[in-house]
């Protein structure tokens, strides 16, 4: 089977750094948003088995049909409104329930008629690496902002990324979660696991319809997914090489997340888009060094997914028992090649330099507009900022 030759110790390296990374960083925001709108043990852990259904069919399908690495998240920036919106309004769980659908039907619409990707197009090569540079950035920061609390352990990773890079560069990010883990254990820093018993259980939970919630709740979440979630998502498949006609069809997969989380919405999936910094992470040549085989990465991904909707409790449990400097430092260890070439890329044309690098300041920057995340932001400067320079070579 060509998926088993395919596949590669790297690849699930990869896959698993990649949940471990999105789990780990945001879960505590999805837990936030549930318990806005009241939601029980039961409906909480509803949550966590929808997102990882959608996530994990989202990743792992697509990536076996197509043989390229698609990657699907919830949409944490979609999860920090909710959570704002929730605790500043009075809406319930049937409340968010019709705001998860109304918000996936727009998605869906988006998908089905081409518009996001139409728009994704116009934007320049330049713009999209130094928006994903900008939102990579950050995680590349927190990894050595990790050596302030734990010195030793950032040091031996990163030493270990080093040499592993010089000597065994297939399995650099092995090597090197594997050094963390090793120093970890040995000094007692893995925390006391917890296990849940049972499987996870769908809650059904009947939507409710109101303008009052379709404005605060929908129509701020449709925004900030498309724009804080599925174009840095885009950007990232596209500077690894996966975009254009023969690469990884936008609005299809955009279609898809819509409509998974159409039939997911009533059970917890308030939203589902491209992933962009677990993407990051399996899109790479650490993943493999053949790039017509990472999608084995992506399809691991996606089968831990999988394994997180239907075990939550015991796979949280083991993910939440890593300490906190070593998933820091193994995500930016992990994403330093991909910010080089995004940075490289975002840089080769001298025209465009300047508006590469407003891009990438204003999305580093994290400022919240309306509502919008920074990644959005930096794509409106960095446009205006290459309109302005091409009307004034044109005048002149």
């Amino acid at each position: 089977m060509r998926v088993l030759s395919d596949f590669s110790v790297s690849a699930a390296t990869a896959g698993f750094v990649a949940v471990l990374v999105g789990f780990t960083s945001s879960v505590a925001i999805v837990f936030q948003a549930a318990l806005a709108f009241g939601a029980t043990q039961a409906q909480l852990a509803s949550w966590i088995w929808a997102l990882g259904i959608g996530m994990g069919l989202c990743s792992l399908v697509p990536s076996w049909i197509l043989r390229k690495p698609v990657m699907v998240a919830w949409s944490t920036p979609g999860a920090a409104v909710l959570a704002s919106a929730g605790l500043a309004g009075s809406f319930g769980m049937a409340d968010a329930t019709g705001a998860f659908i109304a918000c996936a039907a727009l998605v869906t619409l988006c998908g089905v008629t081409g518009w996001f990707e139409t728009i994704i197009n116009r934007i320049p090569v330049s713009i999209t690496s130094a928006l994903l540079a900008g939102v990579l950035v950050r995680f590349g920061l927190q990894a050595f902002a990790a050596a302030q609390t734990a010195p030793a352990l950032v040091t031996l990773m990163l030493a270990s990324y080093l040499i592993a890079r010089r000597t065994l560069p297939r399995f650099a990010v092995v090597l090197t979660l594997l050094a963390g883990l090793g120093l970890a254990l040995a000094r007692g820093e893995i925390a006391q696991m917890t296990f849940g018993s049972g499987l996870a259980a769908p809650v059904f939970v009947a939507p409710q319809w109101s303008g009052s919630a379709f404005v605060s709740l929908a129509i701020p979440l449709f925004v900030v997914t498309m724009a804080s979630q599925n174009l840095p998502g885009v950007a990232a498949i596209r500077a690894a090489g996966y975009g254009g006609p023969a690469g990884v069809p936008i609005s299809r997969l955009i279609t898809l997340t819509g409509l998974t989380t159409l039939v997911l919405a009533p059970f917890g999936a308030f939203s589902l888009g491209f992933g962009a910094i677990t993407a990051a992470i399996c899109l790479g040549p650490e993943a493999h060094e053949d790039r017509h085989k990472r999608y084995t990465a992506a399809m691991f991904c996606g089968a831990l997914y999988l394994l997180i909707a239907f075990l939550g409790a015991a796979v949280s449990g083991l993910l939440s028992a890593f300490p906190k400097e070593l998933v820091a430092a193994i995500a930016g260890i992990a994403l330093l090649g991909t910010i080089a070439n995004a940075m490289a890329q975002a840089l080769q044309d001298e025209a465009g330099r300047e508006a590469a690098i407003i891009t990438f300041l204003v999305t580093l920057s994290g400022v919240v507009i309306v509502g919008v995340g920074s990644a959005f932001w930096g794509v409106v400067a960095g446009g205006a900022a290459i309109a302005v320079q091409q009307y004034k070579r044109r005048t002149t």
